[in-house]
This record gives structure tokens, sequence and C-alpha cells, in this order.
């Protein structure tokens, strides 16, 4: 149950508007949009954010990313149905999401993966990416939203 309508609140809603906002230039670079939705369904995982891996896992299958590779991201390193880049930013969500779990944070082998494998374009996104989708899970676990009502393209 919703402990908080975060909507509903005034300081609340202009800070989720904003987030919105900010979070349009992540979408328009050039970072695959298939690899932007593995990171969000990956981080969301680690946060136990049920809203946000309810809207994510349904709109990556919305836009055609199939049964099997949605099973595996909670497994990715197990699995074989991800490619090297998309493994570097998987490798990369999970040591930036957990970072007070972490030394020394972000291992340099998975930033040498990320370098090899995208621009400098792509690697801002991907880093504001982690960081907004953390913040999204957090907003969201916090205030106690629940997964289940989303349908692809409501928000």
């Amino acid at each position: 149950m919703t402990r908080f309508a975060l909507h509903q609140n005034d300081v609340a809603a202009k800070f989720v508007k904003r987030l919105n906002t900010a979070a349009r230039v992540i979408d328009e670079s050039s970072l695959p949009k298939t690899t932007q939705e593995l990171v969000k369904i990956r981080a969301s995982q680690i946060n136990s954010c049920g809203m946000c891996l309810d809207m994510h896992t349904k709109d990556a299958a919305h836009a055609g990313e199939t049964p099997v590779r949605l099973a595996m991201v909670a497994a990715w390193h197990e699995s074989t149905v991800f490619t090297d880049p998309e493994r570097a930013a998987l490798a990369l969500t999970e040591e930036g999401t957990r970072l007070a779990d972490a030394n020394p944070g972000v291992s340099e082998d998975t930033w040498s993966q990320v370098r090899k494998h995208y621009d400098d374009e792509q690697i801002g996104a991907l880093i504001s990416l982690i960081a907004t989708i953390n913040a999204w899970n957090r907003l969201n676990v916090i205030a106690g939203a629940t997964g289940g009502e989303y349908v692809p393209g409501q928000w």
C-alpha cells in the first residue's frame, strides 16, 4: 500500500516533474533504448522497487524485448543472452547502485569495459541514467509505491 502520494504533494510533485525533465537528456542520447531499459530493470531489481520493475519490464516488452532476456536480467552474469556492451552497462549499473557495498565502488575492469563499448556521449547518458533510476527507486520505495497497475506508455 502506498504510504505517501508523491504526485499529490506540492514539493514532491515539483521534484518528480524536474526529474522527468532531466531524464529527457538521456532519452534523447545515442545510448541504445534496449540498454536503457536493461539498466532500469537491473537497478530496480537490486533496490526492490516494484513500481519501477513493473513499469520498465512492461515498457521493454512493449518495445519488443524478449521474455527470455527480461527473465535473465537478474542473472545476467550467468547468461549468454546479453551482448558485451549490455554486459558492461549491467556491470556498471550493479556497481554504481551498490556503492555502499562495494570497495572501491566502480572497478577498473568494469570501467575499462564501459570505455571499450561506449563513446563519451553514451557514457555520460549511462552514468546519468544509473543515477536517475536509483533516485526513482528510492522515491518509490520510500513512498511505498507498488507495482502491478502500470500500462505501457502511461507516463
